[in-house]
């Protein structure tokens, strides 16, 4: 429902903005709640509210009966508060503020005593618009797909067990939606009677509450439970993992119920969860008001893309649920590897600040940071069994092996394709890097991650290409590239024919190393398309580390019909027919703005059919993958992104969009001190951390 009340404005006039009041210690402390709920709609306010007023309650805690008196005694309106379905990483006692909240202004949703907005909404509102309806089964999709749940503390490694058990899924003692849902603490021990007796020859598995796990709070089963065909799962998999192996799941009113409908199940029910009543599961307490049928896609569009109040941290501003999904995509990812720190060989003293912000900074826990050591015997040594990073380009030829050996994990480092408003060599710090524990993308002589993200592509659902396809278009628009240097615009007259740029490349870096062979220095380039193709008229763009004197690779100018200095590589892709490179990054944001491309090297986006290739491009890559797969790939699935505002972990969409209109630092000469001044304390940030 929509906020309902009135109240005046400060000039004494009928304002728009509800007036609503609370008083719970947690609306004073956490800051987010607060925000979310004035960009609702609401104006939150301290003192006594009077009949036309709204409180603020948090659901049935025990501080909202504080909140319940006062309107008793004033006689103005409950609103009830409550964390959404996809909440945070840990609970919210860990610190952890919510991406979401729900506003109820008849009862919580988990309280089934009568009907709530949400009943309200899935009894009566219409559902057969397809395009929501399509955003429901993308949505749901992704959300099994990532593994996403309400908190998402999880161990991709965790032990599953073997498929064919019964999962019955207990809860915290105390645990309001139990109360309020129609049930009691006796319901748990009907509800495991009833899962042996009903299944008698399968194994069941009690799967406690994430809470019970860290010691917060006690559950209503415990070891003494477990024998025979009866165990206790304490591990942190995801309700996804656990579900896809399970043959019939049981709960009493637990959020993992709803989770068991979107993942195909029909979960049996012996309360009066908000999820049960639609058809949709097998109801031991039917509650009779509750007589409509929907479908799955349906139910979440209610619960999920109506229902919930959605927050984007990165733009401060209520959201879609797609962008909650991006969000937890980035910080999950980060999570998993960064929980248990790293161990780093090989950076550059000015690298080290942004690549303890990026893969440090405690923020996953005590471990989660960045030792930095420049010895690769000694960082060997201690990365055992743990982590280790290091800078793609000064990995030791032996490390792939040795890492292997003692189970430790190799991952290679480097720039990400969206990198930074300026040159790395400038000391710009990035605000994507890459992480590859296979090889790196510009390494063709061997596999690297991308490669199988490129490879797999074609499995991609519809939400992921969508989003694909989105941020193509965004880059496209916006002229967003790796560096963002601009420059000037060129004047020439090709007299009608083909307009090729050939763009300059640093010829000792790692990709020509790499990834040539015949044709490997900007000289023999620009030779072999003028050999090409003899009648177009060729543009060659020097590399902007080149052009400012930072590496090496110039040519004579006469070589090419016209050479573009200082020249904005994007706008220059706005008129040419088609770009012929080695291996330069250019080719790719050729690609995005579909102009055709010659390869005479072997980049990452060589060889799988979107291009003209003419060198020596590995044979083992396929299938042919399409443009949005590419950019999946590339620029959503292997980089990781870091927001330099929230600093935190991000979606690729909010670093396209600070590039576009944020304010970044540029590294000039007292930049290039700090950085590496930074660089020499990032080593040391364990000790005061």
């Amino acid at each position: 429902m929509e906020p309902s009340g009135s109240a005046t404005d400060a000039a004494g006039g009928p304002s728009l903005r509800p007036r609503l009041f609370y008083f719970n210690g947690g609306f004073f402390t956490q800051t987010r709640v607060r925000r979310i709920l004035e960009l609702a709609g609401y104006d939150l306010r301290l003192g006594k509210p009077t009949p036309d007023d709204l409180i603020a309650v948090w659901g049935k805690s025990p501080t909202a009966q504080r909140g319940e008196k006062i309107a008793d005694y004033t006689e103005a309106q409950l609103v009830h508060i409550e964390d959404a379905f996809l909440r945070s990483l840990r609970p919210g006692r860990d610190g952890e503020p919510p991406l979401g909240l729900t506003v109820d202004h008849q009862r919580p949703y988990f309280d089934s005593s009568g009907p709530s907005d949400l009943e309200t909404l899935l009894s009566n509102d219409v559902f057969d618009d397809a395009h929501e309806l399509s955003r429901a089964r993308d949505a749901t999709a992704r959300i099994k797909a990532l593994n996403l749940s309400k908190y998402n503390d999880f161990d991709e490694n965790a032990p599953v067990p073997k498929p064919g058990y019964v999962l019955v899924i207990d809860q915290t003692r105390g645990d309001a939606s139990i109360k309020h849902g129609g049930a009691r603490a006796d319901h748990f021990r009907e509800m495991l009677a009833y899962a042996q007796a009903e299944h008698p020859n399968a194994p069941i598995v009690i799967k406690t509450h994430p809470e019970t796990q860290a010691g917060h709070r006690k559950g209503h089963f415990s070891l003494s439970d477990a024998g025979g065909r009866i165990s206790l799962y304490e591990h942190k998999a995801s309700p996804y993992a656990l579900m896809e192996g399970a043959v019939a799941v049981y709960t009493v009113s637990s959020g993992m119920g709803f989770e068991a409908i979107l993942a195909g199940h029909k979960p049996v029910v012996f309360g009066q969860p908000f999820y049960a009543g639609w058809g949709l599961s097998d109801d031991r307490q039917p509650i009779d008001r509750r007589q409509r049928t929907l479908t799955r896609p349906q139910l979440f569009a209610g619960v999920m893309l109506r229902y919930c109040k959605w927050y984007d941290p990165y733009r401060d501003r209520l959201c879609e649920l797609e962008q909650v999904i991006d969000t937890l995509e980035a910080l999950t990812r980060a999570q998993v590897q960064d929980r248990n720190g790293h161990v780093a060989f090989g950076m550059r003293l000015w690298k080290r600040g942004p690549l303890q912000q990026m893969f440090g900074a405690r923020r996953f826990g005590k471990d989660s940071h960045v030792q930095f050591i420049a010895d690769a015997e000694e960082a060997l040594k201690e990365a055992r069994g743990g982590s280790l990073l290091v800078w793609a380009g000064r990995e030791p030829d032996d490390y792939a092996l040795r890492t292997s050996t003692q189970k430790t994990k190799l991952l290679r480092v480097e720039d990400g394709f969206l990198r930074s408003r300026g040159l790395g060599a400038d000391l710009v710090a990035p605000l994507s890097l890459v992480t590859d524990d296979k090889g790196i993308y510009y390494d063709p002589t061997r596999p690297s991650a991308l490669e199988a993200l490129i490879s797999a592509s074609g499995t991609l659902g519809t939400a992921d290409l969508r989003r694909a396809e989105r941020l193509r278009n965004a880059i496209v628009k916006t002229g967003v590239s790796k560096y963002n240097l601009g420059g000037t615009t060129l004047d020439f007259d090709a007299g009608g024919r083909e307009v090729i740029l050939v763009p300059g490349q640093v010829e000792d870096d790692a990709s020509i190393l790499k990834g040539t062979k015949d044709i490997s220095t900007n000289e023999t380039l620009l030779a072999a398309v003028r050999r090409d193709f003899p009648d177009a008229f060729i543009i060659y763009k020097p590399h902007p580390d080149v052009e400012a004197g930072l590496r090496t690779g110039a040519i004579p100018a006469e070589v090419a019909d016209i050479t573009a200095s200082r020249t904005d590589a994007m706008a220059l892709l706005s008129v040419v027919d088609r770009v012929c490179t080695m291996t330069s990054l250019l080719g790719f944001e050729a690609l995005l703005r579909t102009v055709p491309v010659t390869c005479y090297g072997a980049p990452f986006y060589a060889g799988w059919g979107l291009t003209d290739d003419r060198g020596p491009v590995p044979a083992r890559r396929g299938p042919n993958a399409s443009l949005d797969g590419l950019v999946h790939a590339s620029l959503i699935g292997y980089p990781r992104y870091f927001d330099p505002i929230t600093r935190q972990p991000c979606p690729v969409e909010v670093v396209v969009e600070r590039l576009t209109t944020g304010t970044l630092p540029r590294a000039g000469l007292r930049n290039r001190l700090l950085a590496k001044a930074q660089g020499a304390l990032a080593g040391y940030a364990h000790l005061w951390r």
